[in-house]
């Protein structure tokens, strides 16, 4: 005879702890770090907002926390799915280390979902977004302090996390060549559009801007993969320095003299200056995925961009791939804009469709399968 309490396996002479099972009333508890949705526009932003307004719109009947050092944002219209939960700390390594898992433990989370890090203390089962190696791709890019940080507790952050995800395919084979043993727990949930991206009239953003003259647009960045300088001198020698302004937003300077530069921008702002330039400049070293290329599409504005990390496989010959990053080789391919308007407007339109290749929907699917898999174990 065979009988069990309080989880005890009571066999006739001999006993033995009877192996736990999850109730079948048991669902999913996710702990989600949300530090980075308030910041300001940046890829990272993109990914968690657009992760969240995904899941949103799927059936489940796993239970969402969102837990952040700082109070939800006032910019941010929170969906009643998720509950936001304020945890002060010293300082964010803290946070990392000790606040977010311990306050996840007190609400009996059984699925941690965090970004580049897995605390060494967290006891819930966790998954890890990696949207880039791009540290191990070229060290260079990166300060000695950050680059040494980086390379060293990536592969710790992996070997703790039960699933990595990343945001392309290029991402992907980069983590498995640089941390082979990420191969069996790592896929591809990509990237996708905004949601509240709505692409202006090009009339109507030109008219609100107010530039003055047709204009390129690129988007400035204080990290040296970024390589916005280069977008300053493939313009300088281009055909369209005599007829056009080179325009920026972002972090810094003007990187021309004579240039616009409007520092950080409101949405709005962002989607009119895709709108009303006559072409976008990626000059990206490395992009995990690349989210202002959908961008540019999706504003039915031309691209001319790199071969840095996944932006060919994003691209998907809906923009102009130079081969290298030589300002006359860029410079050529902004003068080649007024050659053919056949070819352009056929590119522009692939861009349109491959917009919706991509869904922050699927996306969501994709995590949500993910959770359910480390939930059960």
């Amino acid at each position: 005879m065979i009988s069990t309490l309080d989880g005890i396996v009571i066999v006739p002479g001999r006993i033995k702890r009877a192996i736990p099972t999850k109730s079948p009333m048991s669902k999913p508890i996710i702990a989600i770090d949300a530090s980075l949705i308030g910041t300001q526009n940046t890829g990272d932003t993109s990914y968690w907002r657009g992760l969240l307004y995904g899941l949103s719109l799927i059936e489940t009947n796993a239970e969402f926390h969102l837990f952040a050092p700082d109070q939800a944002p006032l910019n941010y219209d929170l969906h009643p799915k998720f509950t936001w939960h304020h945890i002060p700390a010293k300082n964010r390594r803290l946070w990392n280390l000790k606040a977010f898992p311990q306050a996840a433990a007190e609400i009996k989370a059984n699925v941690l979902h965090t970004q580049y890090n897995v605390s060494p203390f967290a006891q819930t089962p966790a998954i890890t977004t990696i949207h880039d190696v791009s540290f191990f791709v070229n060290p260079d890019w990166y300060k000695l302090k950050d680059r040494i940080l980086l390379t060293t507790q990536i592969p710790k952050t992996i070997a703790r996390a039960k699933k990595v995800l990343t945001v392309s395919e290029t991402s992907h084979q980069e983590i498995i060549y640089h941390i082979p043993q990420a191969e069996p727990k790592t896929i591809v949930t990509y990237n996708a559009l905004g949601p509240n991206f709505q692409p202006q009239p090009k009339e109507q953003a030109r008219s609100q801007l107010n530039i003055g003259q047709p204009f390129v647009f690129c988007i400035t960045s204080a990290w040296a993969r970024k390589n916005t300088s280069l977008a300053a001198q493939a313009f300088q020698f281009s055909q369209l320095a005599n007829t056009h302004r080179l325009v920026t937003c972002g972090p810094g300077d003007p990187i021309l003299p004579n240039s616009t530069h409007l520092g950080y921008v409101d949405d709005l702002t962002m989607r009119n200056l895709y709108a009303a330039a006559d072409c976008f400049l990626l000059p990206s070293l490395h992009e995990g995925f690349g989210i202002p290329l959908l961008e540019a599409f999706a504003s039915q504005t031309p691209v001319i961009t790199g071969t840095g990390g996944a932006i060919p496989e994003v691209a998907a010959g809906c923009a102009t791939i130079c081969p290298d990053y030589n300002p006359q080789t860029w410079a050529e391919a902004l003068n080649s804009l007024n050659d053919d308007s056949g070819k352009l407007q056929s590119m522009i339109e692939r861009g349109l469709r491959r917009v919706n290749d991509f869904s922050w929907k699927k996306t969501a699917e994709l995590t949500m399968e993910a959770y359910d898999e480390v939930f059960r174990g």
